[in-house]
């Protein structure tokens, strides 16, 4: 597919990116997302620097066909133009990048667990599972924790499940995933719908709108290499974590069979809007499977790039519902810049090869989102400013505090000498594999064809996955009931008698705005985001 893209566009684009602070791109990162285009711009320099010599002999095209391991034939001669002339122009940076993650520093059999569950269905596979104390004071319900050991891989993965505080033996269960990618699901634990919160004081709290409040949830700490979760290896796209977690549901229900035939549903946020379609066709994929998969809930999440890349501009610039924070030049940039990136991403959903999809990650990311990033507010609230960590919330630096405890990673079974939120690695990873474009939004389709039901909920303030683009990505998506989607009236969501949202549904999808969330719903609307989930697991997809 031929690039409709000039070497100085992609050479500015990318000094640009280089240039500009970090930004968390939820869920893609941050407890979402965390799109750092620092990191990016340095990452991307930085391997330039190791294919400098090849270049210089003429080579680089191949050298990169050749790490990726993409056949020369299938790159047109524009295609090698744009990449040769952009890595011998921008050489420089941080020169020991490299597209997998650095291990991480941990003592396998360190932690000390009750039991070890195998299957000859995943043969080097294993469960290791530990009774979590009390004592933490995290919750009073029966948890557990401990690793899925992917033997001949070298990857852990780290989980910790609660179960219902409520009726345990009949509620449903929920995988909970964060985004990033890179992100650990200890942050939506700790920030937004677990058990407790953590205070200025580093001890939990106790969270009356926690969601395990009727229902059982599992975090998972995934793909490898994030938070808890360690590995030499590493996973730099969608599919290939799907299968790890196919391999991890299955071993958890063996262990664990009295919640087998419950209800069982997959939610997540942010960058897991590419991780839940793929985990949830992968389930569907195995008809020997031991489990049911109920529905899934995707919140403030990156499903359509195509679609919602055209809604960053509106989202800044007045038309989400906060006014402008940016001045007419800005938006008017971001609007120019709309049909070069969506011709862009169209090359990668059509390609879905790296030559097409990290240029459009780039550039898009950079000409959409670089405007609102520097001007230093919240990505994930458009109402605040940046504050504290790289994730702009001062509070989640109490989290990494209290989960790098000895005495926590201890009651845990934990390896990882050093627990950290967000790995950057893996979030540059992706995109420099280019997971981040791809048209993940296929396999949505393919969940209502095979009449799953699919819950597509946004906070209205949020700018990095912002309701408007969730909004028009679900209006045009199509499927069986896309036109009984599109007729759908737009009704009020009341929370105890007050309005909270807005919601249209036809048949068994439905997409929610929630009134006051930002990225992370569940932390600034918790008891809208309580009432939300619980309605949508009894099955109430109207609302």
């Amino acid at each position: 597919m031929r690039l409709s893209i000039s070497v100085t566009t992609l050479l500015a684009a990318a000094c640009a990116i280089g240039n500009s602070n970090a930004l968390s791109i939820p869920s893609f990162a941050n407890p979402q997302q965390l799109l750092n285009l620092e990191h990016y711009g340095n990452a991307f320099n930085s391997q330039m620097d190791k294919f400098a010599q090849s270049a210089l002999n003429g080579n680089i095209v191949t050298a990169i066909a050749n790490y990726f391991n993409e056949p020369l034939e299938s790159i047109s001669e524009e295609t090698k133009k744009i990449w040769s002339d952009l890595i011998l122009q921008f050489p420089q940076s941080v020169t020991n990048l490299n597209f997998k993650s650095n291990p991480k520093k941990a003592t396998k059999g360190k932690g000390k667990f009750d039991v070890h569950v195998t299957d000859k269905k995943f043969p080097g596979h294993q469960l290791r599972v530990k009774s979590t104390p009390e004592s933490l004071g995290v919750d009073t319900v029966k948890q557990y924790s401990g690793y899925l050991d992917v033997e001949e891989e070298d990857k852990h993965f780290f989980y910790w499940f609660f179960e219902s505080r409520n009726d345990p033996k009949n509620d449903p269960v929920v995988l909970w995933l964060n985004g990033g990618p890179g992100c650990s699901s200890l942050t939506g634990l700790f920030f937004e719908l677990g058990p407790s919160s953590i205070t200025a004081g580093i001890k939990p709290k106790f969270n009356p709108s926690a969601w395990n409040n009727n229902a059982s949830v599992i975090f998972l700490d995934q793909p490898v290499n994030v938070g808890y979760s360690y590995s030499s290896e590493s996973v730099s796209n969608t599919i290939a974590a799907g299968k790890d977690v196919y391999a991890f549901l299955e071993l958890f229900f063996k262990q664990f069979p009295q919640y087998n035939n419950l209800p069982f549903h997959i939610a997540g946020e942010s960058y897991a809007g590419h991780y839940i379609p793929v985990f949830a066709s992968e389930i569907l994929s195995h008809e020997e499977r031991t489990f049911n998969l109920t529905s899934v809930l995707i919140g403030n999440g990156l499903t359509d790039p195509l679609v919602q890349y055209e809604y960053y501009e509106p989202m800044a610039c007045g038309e989400g519902g906060e006014p402008s924070v940016l001045s007419p030049e800005e938006c008017q940039g971001m609007t120019d810049a709309i049909p070069r990136c969506t011709s862009l991403i169209k090359s990668c959903y059509e390609s879905e090869s790296i030559w097409s999809c990290v240029p459009a990650s780039i550039y898009c990311n950079n000409a959409e989102m670089g405007p609102y990033q520097r001007t230093g507010r919240n990505v994930y609230d458009i109402r605040t400013m940046c504050e504290g960590s790289n994730l702009c919330y001062s509070d989640l630096e109490y989290i990494d505090q209290y989960l790098n405890l000895e005495d926590v990673k201890a009651a845990l079974g934990v390896e990882v000498d050093e627990y950290e939120s967000c790995n950057f690695d893996i979030n540059r990873n992706f995109l420099l594999a280019g997971d981040w474009m791809k048209p993940y939004y296929k396999n949505v389709i393919n969940l209502l064809e095979s009449d799953v039901p699919v819950l597509i909920y946004a906070g209205d303030k949020d700018f990095i996955c912002n309701w408007l683009g969730n909004q028009a990505w679900t209006n045009a998506l199509e499927w069986s009931g896309s036109a009984g989607f599109s007729k759908a009236p737009v009704k009020s969501w009341e929370v105890n008698g007050k309005p909270a949202g807005e919601v249209k549904n036809y048949k068994h999808f439905t997409f929610l705005r929630v009134f006051g969330g930002g990225h992370m719903v569940p932390y600034d609307q918790p008891e809208s985001s309580l009432d939300m989930v619980n309605r949508w697991l009894s099955g109430d997809y109207k609302f």
